[in-house]
C-alpha cells in the first residue's frame, strides 16, 4: 500500500491539540484525544510527536505566537506621539475581550504548564523574549522586560479572578514604569 502524502498532516495535529487543550484541559491531553480531533490515524501523532511534552512544546510555541505578532506588528506603537502605557494596555484589552479571551486563556494554561513540565519552560521563555524584543526599540531592554512582566501579572490577574480588566489601572501602572 502507498503511503499518503500528507504535508499538513502535522500542523493539523498541532492545531488539535490545542482544540483539545482548549476544551478539556491539559489534562484532556491524549495522542488518542488528539489523533480522534484532528482525525488522523493514533500512529500520526507519535510519529510526529512521540511524547506529549514535543506536542505541547509545538501547541505552545504556536498560541505564544500571537501576542508578540501583536505587539510587533502594531504601527502606533512606532509613533513616538504616542502614549505607549496607553496603547500596550488598549493590546491586552483587546487580548482579553470576547472571542480573544479564550485564546487568552488557552495561551495561559499552556504557558503555566511550564511550571511542572520543564520541556515547556524554553518555549514560556521564548513568550517573554519575543514581547521584551518588541519593545525594547521602544523603551530599553530592562523596562521592556518590566513592562512584560506587569502586562503578564496584570493578565493572569484577570484570567484567573474573572475580574473585569481595567484599562485604566493598567495604563497607569505602565506609566509608572516607563516613568
Amino acid at each position: 500500500m502507498a503511503r499518503r502524502y500528507d504535508p499538513e498532516r502535522r500542523q493539523r495535529i498541532i492545531d488539535a491539540a490545542i482544540r483539545v487543550v482548549g476544551r478539556a484541559g491539559i489534562a484532556g491531553l491524549s495522542h488518542r484525544t488528539v489523533a480522534a480531533e484532528a482525525d488522523v490515524p493514533l500512529g500520526s501523532t507519535t510519529y510526529h510527536f512521540a511524547t506529549l511534552d514535543e506536542l505541547l512544546v509545538a501547541a505552545l510555541r504556536q498560541t505564544n505566537e500571537c501576542f508578540a505578532i501583536a505587539v510587533r506588528e502594531n504601527p502606533v506603537l512606532g509613533d513616538p506621539e504616542v502614549d505607549l502605557a496607553a496603547e500596550l494596555a488598549r493590546l491586552m484589552e483587546t487580548w482579553l475581550a470576547g472571542d480573544r479571551r479564550a485564546s487568552a486563556e488557552l495561551e495561559y494554561e499552556l504557558y503555566l504548564a511550564a511550571l511542572r513540565r520543564p520541556a515547556l519552560r524554553p518555549v514560556a521563555a521564548e513568550w517573554t523574549e519575543g514581547v521584551v524584543e518588541a519593545l525594547a526599540p521602544l523603551t530599553d531592554p530592562a523596562t521592556a522586560r518590566a513592562l512584560v512582566a506587569m502586562m503578564d501579572g496584570i493578565c493572569l490577574q484577570v484570567l484567573l479572578t474573572d475580574a473585569a480588566y481595567d484599562g485604566e489601572y493598567a495604563r497607569e501602572m505602565l506609566a509608572r514604569i516607563l516613568g
